[in-house]
């Protein structure tokens, strides 16, 4: 397949991600104890909300810590929540909130904008040349109506994890097919292993994860590309189908061992669960790499080991579906535009995001990493985004449900898969209200740039 001179500019930066090379500007030593001071008198303090986790911890460390190491003028104040977006969202509703807004995918920030709660970028974007630095196909991500607001943050995809351990003890093979993977999960849970480690207690809207990867990979990306345009409805037999098999993989108790188990796990345990055996996949992002590898396949987990393998496909072919897993605004109620502008450019810059990447296992900004920058990754993380890349030059590559969709259409896809779990809705009308709902807003000019295939 063909792939546009814009998508080609994307490989190029992909593949970028797990190479390196950049002199300067990474956190220095004097960080943490920056960060501990306080902002020094005559400093401008702008505020920035965190999470509670100790890679939030580390990403304070390492890119605020940095900052407020190298800044004269500014001082970045980090304030620690356990949820930061639904905590953020009614507070800037409000007239409130921090200074540098992070939101959970693109999607979101059409709605913060529609509501005039976000300022423009442009400004900024002139003045810290990030239409050099970003790839522009990301950077379009970031703009509503032709007007830039948010700045990508995290390239992702989504894979199956899976306990390698287990599936050679098994002898079972590595499904290419979606017909494979069904077959697979069924085999495992009469052996009375769990499928999927999948649940949604600590974060519901991971029903889009599955949601899209059915549509994906079922349907296929060229079907998904051709509804996202409004060329096709919501309602083609194909997406039916991907609703339905994604229910009977529910239906069936495959997921963390029922609806009951989906509900009220949390991330730790459903991941401990895929470390120790007790299940043995799990469909999720790229984002999950560094907890996997550093936090739960370890000795106290029993040593077992691990690796991933794409979604599998209707016809066997492997896609990755692509997204951007946070953005970075700047709140229309700060006092100080230009330092958080300021503050965002450094942590965008190109050594900054290869330093995090390396002490965090934060997935890169698509910005463009010289080579000779990220080293020492493990060799099932660099063979992820080395795979991604090429995925996109082969034209392989899908679409993230929190990227490319409008944002009422988002929040339906997440929120209204639970009544076909349930079993109070069929696929047909999930189909039918996602259709109407994204309709409504295709009309209205809410969908988000989508890249030609």
């Amino acid at each position: 397949m063909r792939i546009p001179t814009r998508m080609l500019f994307l490989l190029i930066m992909i593949c970028m991600l797990v190479l390196a090379g950049c002199p300067a500007a990474a956190p220095t030593d004097s960080a943490a104890e920056s960060q501990e001071s306080g902002a020094a008198d005559g400093k401008v303090t702008i505020e920035v909300w965190i999470g509670q986790s100790d890679f939030a911890a580390c990403i304070e460390e390492t890119i605020i810590g940095g900052f407020n190491a190298q800044s004269d003028n500014i001082f970045v104040e980090t304030v620690k929540m356990e949820d930061v977006w639904g905590t953020a969202r009614p507070a800037i509703a409000g007239g409130e909130g921090p200074d540098v807004v992070t939101t959970p995918g693109p999607s979101f920030v059409f709605e913060l904008v529609q509501a005039g709660q976000l300022l423009s970028l442009e400004g900024a974007s002139d003045l810290h040349n990030w239409g050099e630095t970003f790839a522009s196909f990301a950077l379009d991500l970031g703009r509503v109506d032709g007007e830039l607001y948010s700045l990508p943050d995290e390239m992702e995809t989504l894979v199956v994890y899976y306990n390698k351990t287990v599936f050679e003890e098994q002898g079972w093979d590595i499904p290419t097919t979606m017909a494979e993977l069904h077959a697979l999960a069924a085999v495992a849970n009469d052996a009375g292993f769990i499928p999927f480690s999948h649940a949604n207690a600590d974060w519901r809207p991971s029903n889009e994860w599955f949601v899209g990867e059915y549509f994906n990979h079922v349907a296929g990306p060229d079907k998904v590309h051709q509804a996202l345009t409004d060329q096709i409805p919501w309602t083609d037999p194909d997406f039916v189908t991907a609703i339905d098999l994604l229910n009977e993989a529910q239906q069936n108790g495959w997921w963390m061992g029922g609806l009951e188990f989906y509900y009220t796990t949390s991330g730790d345990d459903r991941r401990t669960a895929l470390a120790t055996g007790e299940a043995v996949m799990n469909i999720e992002g790229s984002w999950a790499v560094r907890a996997l590898h550093e936090d739960f396949f370890v000795e106290e987990t029993g040593g077992n080991d691990w690796d991933w393998f794409p979604m599998p496909t209707t016809e066997g072919d492997a896609v990755y579906s692509v997204g951007m897993g946070n953005t970075s605004s700047i709140n229309g109620n700060t006092e100080h535009p230009e330092e958080a502008a300021a503050y965002l450019a450094y942590a965008f810059s190109p050594a900054v995001q290869a330093q995090a990447f390396v002490d965090c296992g934060k997935q890169p900004a698509p910005v463009v990493i010289p080579e000779g920058t990220i080293t020492g990754k493990d060799e099932r993380v660099a063979r992820l985004f080395e795979t991604l890349g090429q995925a996109v030059a082969d034209g392989d590559y899908g679409y993230t449900t929190w990227t490319f969709w409008p944002p009422k259409s988002d929040v339906y896809i997440y929120e209204e898969i639970e009544k076909v779990w349930a079993g109070d809705m069929t696929s047909e009308e999930y189909l039918q209200g996602l259709d109407t709902l994204f309709q409504e807003e295709f009309d209205a000019g809410e969908i988000p740039p989508i890249p030609d295939r």
